[in-house]
């Protein structure tokens, strides 16, 4: 029996907290945020969450998203559609397309850039795809910040009656990611044609769904794109597609203890934020080779001369 088709376990479930995005503007590009949300703070590391599009640039326009630092985090940024290059101050420099993997560890700190690459920003292009910020454990908040990119044909993917899932980090359906985590992680993009059914994987504590595209139904009841689905631990969940739909399967361990959240940095401690901000408005984090004129102060603040 093939893993997408294995029973569940526990007793049939519905979500137990439906999450309506709030829209923001990064660089020119409306994101629909999910997390965090005031009914949940984060669903396994998953500490925010940017579903970003479906949008369209104009040829001549992109995304700007300026240099800027983090703290006590990881990103992975994930498109379905669209290209985006980043640089960050270690010297990364990478074009991250669909189905690739760019994570970023940004552990005792970080800045980084993102923008649309030239070719893409002056012919205009659609983008689609998913961001989101990964807390470390309290043992790796200061590690050494760090950068991967993962090919698309690295990323293990299982198909099966009209069923597509690629496991973008961790593990789900007895396959591993090869994208370097630091807890256990449920990251999984899923294409589901019309009429599929997809059950949720079950051995991960906190797990959501989120509707990038499409119509499904759980348990009853509808959901539509941009919603974040949440479940209670050990109900066995099974998304039926009433359209074609993409989903992002989102979750893992719990993370061990609250993280405080200060515009981009993340902490288990309020003071290592309250120092993340002075070094940055010194000018502590470096510069971005190849982005070096941009600088974002804190906010609420005036620009610090270098």
């Amino acid at each position: 029996m093939s893993w997408l088709h294995r029973p569940l376990a526990g007793p049939e479930g519905r979500a137990e907290l439906v999450v309506t995005p709030v829209t923001h503007d990064i660089g020119g590009l409306r994101v629909r945020r999910a997390l965090p949300h005031a009914k949940r703070r984060m669903v396994g590391p998953f500490v925010f969450l940017d579903h970003i599009g479906p949008a369209s640039f104009e040829p001549d326009h992109g995304l700007d998203v300026r240099p800027h630092p983090h703290i006590g985090l990881a990103t992975i940024t994930y498109l379905m559609q669209g290209r985006i290059f980043h640089r960050d101050t270690l010297g990364s420099a990478q074009e991250i397309r669909p189905g690739e993997v760019n994570w970023m560890t940004a552990g005792r700190g970080v800045a980084h850039s993102e923008r649309t690459p030239g070719e893409a920003r002056k012919e205009g292009q659609a983008i689609l795809g998913i961001q989101g910020w990964v807390a470390l454990p309290r043992q790796d908040e200061e590690t050494a910040p760090a950068f991967f990119h993962y090919e698309g044909a690295s990323l293990p993917q299982i198909e099966d009656d009209g069923i597509v899932a690629r496991i973008i980090a961790g593990r789900a359906y007895g396959q591993i990611s090869p994208v370097k985590v630091f807890s256990d992680t449920l990251c999984v993009d899923v294409s589901l044609s019309a009429c599929a059914k997809l059950p949720v994987p079950d051995e991960h504590e906190e797990r959501s769904v989120q509707v990038v595209a499409g119509e499904v139904e759980i348990a009853g009841e509808r959901f539509g794109e941009g919603q974040l689905l949440i479940f209670r631990p050990g109900d066995a969940i099974t998304v039926c597609a009433l359209t074609d739909a993409r989903l992002m399967l989102l979750g893992g361990e719990p993370m061990d203890g609250p993280r405080h959240i200060w515009w981009n940095f993340v902490s288990s401690s309020q003071e290592r934020i309250e120092q993340a901000k002075q070094d940055w408005a010194q000018r502590r984090f470096g510069l971005v080779p190849g982005d070096e004129e941009d600088f974002i102060p804190l906010p609420g603040t005036r620009p610090v001369s270098a």
